[in-house]
């Protein structure tokens, strides 16, 4: 009887949408739209509304000003070059801690999370002291001319130090549920190692890798305080666009900052959307 009763209520209980853990859906969802609301669209609304008081000519004005755009192109080429970098790495990275068993192996994991936690301006100076003319780093490559502090090679090293989190750990999971018997029936038909990597392996890799791509690539665009020391902030050189509107921050012209940001605010945007589309393309082609 007692086994009859427990399977009858195992059956009542498991029902189409099975065990709610979490109270109904109404209070659910109604507690993640606050949280949302205040967190996330609030913030976000506010700067539209502060952009606002601008008029359309005078926001033109602002963001197409040749110093404002030279912080674009700064903040947007090195970004995208450090998430290229990040790409390549962060799957030899994830590689390595997925495929290898070796001593330190836990505490190179837990590495990987480091620039996550440390302060931004921690990891700005730390930077700049490493490849400045007279660090360990820098000073090596002084002696062959090539100068790395205050240059966009530094704002890239910079971009790729905070970026590097998002695509190993977008990546790492995937590679450890994939199965190794598609790469095992490919060597048996005679792949040889590089082409079962790029027409096996990397396949089903790519949707995290894109990603993480896109989250590093926005990561970097926004950096202000891992990047501001090592770039110098020489003007149309290395300033950067977050550096600029905390400089319209300190001379009190909110708007004329709101405005920056709100550019800032677009293109990350436009970024994520895009490769969302490309990830959902590739989910329905793969399914057909």
């Amino acid at each position: 009887m007692t086994g009859v009763f427990m399977e009858q209520h195992i059956v009542k209980v498991k029902n189409k949408k099975g065990v709610r853990v979490i109270p109904g859906f109404g209070l659910s969802m109604g507690v993640t739209l606050a949280m949302l609301g205040c967190l996330v669209l609030i913030p976000l609304a506010s700067i539209f509304l502060s952009a606002s008081r601008l008029g359309f000519g005078e926001f033109i004005g602002v963001v197409t000003s040749r110093q404002v755009v030279s912080g674009y192109v700064v903040s947007l080429s090195c970004a995208f070059l450090a998430a290229l970098v990040n790409a390549v790495f962060g799957i030899v990275l994830a590689w390595v801690l997925v495929r290898y068993e070796f001593p330190g192996k836990r505490l190179m994991d837990g590495m990987i999370e480091l620039p996550f936690a440390l302060p931004t301006a921690v990891a700005g100076i730390a930077l700049t002291y490493l490849y400045s003319d007279q660090g360990w780093i820098g000073s090596l490559f002084a002696k062959v001319g090539i100068k790395i502090a205050y240059t966009r090679i530094g704002i890239t090293i910079a971009m790729v130090f905070v970026g590097i989190p998002f695509v190993v750990r977008a990546v790492q999971p995937v590679l450890e549920k994939l199965d190794r018997q598609y790469e095992e029936a490919a060597m048996m038909l005679g792949a040889n190692k590089p082409y079962t990597f790029f027409r096996v392996i990397l396949p089903e890799l790519f949707p995290a890798l894109l990603a993480g791509f896109g989250l590093a690539f926005a990561r970097g665009i926004g950096e202000y305080g891992s990047v501001v020391f090592i770039a110098g902030n020489i003007p149309y050189k290395t300033q950067i666009a977050p550096l600029l509107i905390m400089t319209k921050l300190e001379q009190y012209k909110y708007a004329d900052a709101t405005a920056i940001a709100l550019v800032l605010l677009l293109i990350s945007f436009l970024l994520m959307f895009l490769i969302n589309s490309i990830q959902i393309y590739m989910q329905r082609f793969s399914k057909a």
